[in-house]
């Protein structure tokens, strides 16, 4: 071969080369998630519907406060099928990450680790953290009683974050000590039922998901207010990255619209009895 050969056959494998990256350049620009799932006509979301009054399992379908915003913002998805799998929280957005699904509806406290990852939508709800005790246990009046007392919350939990932040940053300085310890649970369900049976002494959650919790069970349990930890919302999450943008945005854009119209109002009556200002329009900045 001559070298005039050689020399035309490395421009022409290079040309090769540059088209073949170029091609596969436009293609990842151009990926729409939205668009694509408009055009198989089907969305997968994952949700954790154990998670009451926000996600839960009723008669072997999930229901709740979220799953009703869902079906409002899917109304401007005509003709789009709707496939909601219910997975563990603890794995949840590792699936995300994975492709396994599009979306994650579930309740996510917005935080920084995860802000860092994932694309939140618009707040679907306040998630101020209050303390759930037993009925008439006198021991504990405030936040600040959490001193030397066990703590129940669920494994991975932003609300598990919250007070160990709040055990560093308040008990220790004002009370002398932190917690004794804090038990983790696969879900709250299981730390409701050991606060009930005296293994823990105090269960924090974010307070929409503690009103329905004293509407049943009145005689056993009761919220210790003020709130305490950051200003917190719940949220859905979409992956980082152009191809989910559009996704998030409309989801971001269906929760705005049931915000202004009052539907959203209207659904926090309905599950949790009273309503919430939640911000509209943009995504607050997490404080932890």
């Amino acid at each position: 071969m001559t070298n005039l050969s050689m020399d035309v056959n490395k421009v022409i494998k290079k040309c090769a080369l540059t088209l073949g990256i170029l091609a596969t350049t436009t293609s990842v620009a151009n990926a729409d998630l939205l668009q694509d799932i408009k055009d198989k006509g089907e969305i997968v979301v994952a949700t954790e519907a154990r998670y009451t009054p926000f996600e839960m399992l009723e008669d072997g379908k999930i229901v709740g406060y979220a799953k009703d915003i869902l079906d409002e913002v899917l109304r401007d998805l005509p003709g789009v099928k709707l496939t909601q799998l219910d997975l563990p929280l603890q794995g949840i957005l590792a699936g995300l990450s994975a492709k396994r699904y599009d979306f994650v509806v579930t309740s996510l406290t917005i935080t920084k680790a995860r802000a860092d990852k994932f694309s939140f939508t618009y707040p679907i709800s306040s998630a101020a953290v209050a303390m759930l005790k037993r009925k008439g246990d006198s021991r504990i009046n405030s936040p600040l009683d959490m001193a030397g007392k066990v703590i129940g919350g669920q494994a991975g939990s932003p609300q598990v974050q919250i007070v160990k932040n709040y055990e560093e940053s308040t008990l220790i300085p004002e009370r002398g000590e932190g917690v004794k310890r804090i038990q983790e649970f696969t879900d709250y369900n299981e730390a409701y039922a050991a606060l009930a049976s005296r293994r823990v002494d105090v269960v924090p959650q974010a307070i929409p998901n503690l009103a329905p919790i004293i509407k049943e069970r009145p005689d056993l349990f009761e919220i210790v207010q003020p709130a305490f930890g950051p200003d917190t919302y719940y949220a859905w999450a979409g992956r980082q990255g152009e191809d989910s943008a559009s996704l998030v945005q409309f989801f971001s854009d269906g929760i705005e619209k049931l915000n202004k119209s009052g539907k959203l109002a209207e659904l926090q009556m309905k599950w949790f009895g009273f309503t919430m200002d939640v911000p509209t329009g943009y995504v607050p900045e997490p404080a932890s």
